[in-house]
């Protein structure tokens, strides 16, 4: 059941509750900006929210099949490309915006033109996967989500896959890992991390401060 819990703006942010990781991580970290948020997992929850999260650590054809299975993927096209409520996907959350994903050969939610591809590296002794740890964003041009943060900032990262984005427009982001990966995708009120905002300390908390003033 949805909480009337608010934040000092009156937005509803709904945190999408799909039976993935990460959502208590996210949660406690919006509390420590003063951001109070829900967790649901209801189709009316996620119509009725202001702005949504989609977060996610885990398998990408599993997640999409819960979504399904949840009545989540209609109520999220609705949301986001209906009602142009503001998303910000993190990590897995980011990956399923694309059309589809080398894990598990799934079809994602196509609101961005991207595939999910594995790191394939030449240097295996270097550069090992999965990709952890903290990592430099490069922002590649203006945006609201990445304002207040230095350009080259460290951000935390764990992930296997990364997104192939074929629009360069959609890309906010790039990160070296042997390969130049998008880490950031904004598309009109469409906005993908793939390092995790509510790990990277202060550039993060930044991060998910402007998310929630759009």
């Amino acid at each position: 059941m949805l909480l009337s819990i608010r934040k000092k703006s009156s937005d509803l942010i709904v945190i999408v509750d799909y039976g993935t990781g990460n959502l208590v991580s996210v949660k406690r970290a919006l509390e420590r900006i003063d951001v109070k948020s829900v967790f649901s997992s209801t189709a009316a929850d996620v119509l009725r929210a202001d702005k949504i999260i989609l977060p996610g650590v885990g398998h990408f054809g599993m997640a999409m099949a819960e979504l399904e299975k949840l009545g989540l993927r209609g109520a999220l096209d609705e949301a986001v490309l209906g009602a142009r409520k503001p998303v910000l996907g993190i990590c897995l959350g980011m990956e399923l915006m694309a059309h589809r994903s080398e894990e598990g050969g799934a079809e994602g939610l196509g609101w961005i033109n991207a595939e999910v591809v594995k790191f394939n590296f030449s240097d295996k002794r270097r550069y090992k996967s999965p990709h952890m740890g903290w990592n430099r964003t490069f922002v590649k041009k203006r945006s609201g989500l990445m304002r207040g943060v230095n350009n080259s900032a460290e951000f935390y990262f764990a992930h296997s896959y990364y997104l192939n984005v074929q629009d360069s427009s959609d890309t906010l982001c790039e990160t070296k890992y042997e390969t130049l990966f998008t880490s950031a995708i904004e598309k009109d009120n469409i906005f993908g991390v793939q390092f995790h905002p509510e790990k990277s300390h202060d550039p993060g908390r930044r991060v998910l401060l402007n998310f929630v003033e759009m």
